[in-house]
């Protein structure tokens, strides 16, 4: 036999068995699973247009609507991120605080809420009077009725227009405590 076809006849199944262990090794489905894990992280499991969603508190009394162009639960962290998102917070009164955003993220359970981006909270009392809170993030905590910003805000009242940076609000007892930077403009009846 020449030499040729001895070489030959001992390369072809080595070349043979190399690219069985490539294929094996490089294969398109571990090429699929590694993208699929790898976007696990940030993974959206569901998501939801135009959503609606409804409140009553135990007595029967409206508590909250909240609507937004789109919601999207990330499965690995249960946050879920808004669009748009726009709050009737009535809390079982007839004087509703209304508070809007251009973007929001709700985290686990709910427990706390960030809105983001021209962040508007609204709201007129009995007398007709409107009171307008605008800042461009604002941390809610809707069990207990709180809400933070370390962030530039400006309130609009009936009596003047007040600015400050950073501001606690206790939405329960209708409290705000301004950080600092507090500047103010009344106008006096």
């Amino acid at each position: 036999m020449p030499k040729n076809i001895r070489l030959a006849l001992i390369l072809i199944p080595i070349a043979a068995l190399l690219i069985a262990l490539g294929y094996w090794n490089i294969r398109p489905e571990s090429f699929m699973d590694q993208g699929a894990n790898a976007g696990d992280d940030n993974a959206i499991d569901f998501y939801v247009m135009d959503g609606k969603s409804t409140q009553f508190q135990e007595d029967g009394k409206l508590h909250y609507e909240l609507t937004a162009t789109r919601l999207e639960h990330i499965k690995a962290t249960d946050v879920t991120l808004l669009t748009k998102p726009d709050l009737l917070l009535h809390r079982g009164t007839a004087y509703p605080w209304h508070v809007q955003s251009e973007h929001g993220e709700v985290g686990p359970e709910g427990k706390e809420v960030e809105l983001i981006d021209n962040v508007r909270v609204a709201r007129t009392d009995a007398k007709g009077r409107p009171t307008i809170l605008t800042t461009s993030r604002l941390t809610v905590f809707p069990d207990q009725e709180y809400a933070q910003t370390q962030q530039a805000v400006r309130i609009d009242a009936a009596n003047g227009v007040t600015t400050a940076q950073g501001m606690k609000a206790y939405l329960n007892d209708g409290r705000m405590l301004l950080q600092s930077n507090v500047r103010g403009q009344h106008e006096v009846r």
